[in-house]
């Protein structure tokens, strides 16, 4: 079981910037595979970033070179840095851990919203 916690949303105007982190408890020692996920009003959840235990990280084409995603071991945590925030940024954001198992555990979700 892996238990995982967001936190850091909040309302930003466009321009903005902003950090969530993903706080994971449990057996962690048996992540494969971490990011975070987004879903906005009416849309499919996307995924935005990924990042795998061997450190390589992934990005949704809409975010590349705005968002940052990085861990820290020592706290078992998982921050998404997003800079230069847009108002089609505007969503929920969940937490995602996959164990090497393969079962996913999601956060509950954090609001962002990107005022223009």
């Amino acid at each position: 079981q892996v238990q995982v916690v967001e936190s850091g949303g909040g309302l930003v105007q466009a321009g903005g910037s902003l950090r969530l982190s993903c706080a994971a408890s449990g057996s962690i020692f048996k992540i494969n595979t971490s990011g975070w996920y987004r879903q906005a009003p009416g849309k499919q959840r996307e995924l935005v970033a990924g990042i795998r235990s061997g450190g390589r990280s992934d990005y949704a084409d809409s975010v590349k070179g705005r968002f940052t995603i990085s861990t820290d071991n020592a706290k078992n945590t998982v921050y998404l840095q997003m800079n230069d925030l847009k108002p089609e940024d505007t969503a929920v954001y969940y937490c995602w851990v996959r164990l090497y198992s393969g079962v996913d555990y999601w956060g509950q979700g954090t609001q962002v919203t990107v005022s223009s």
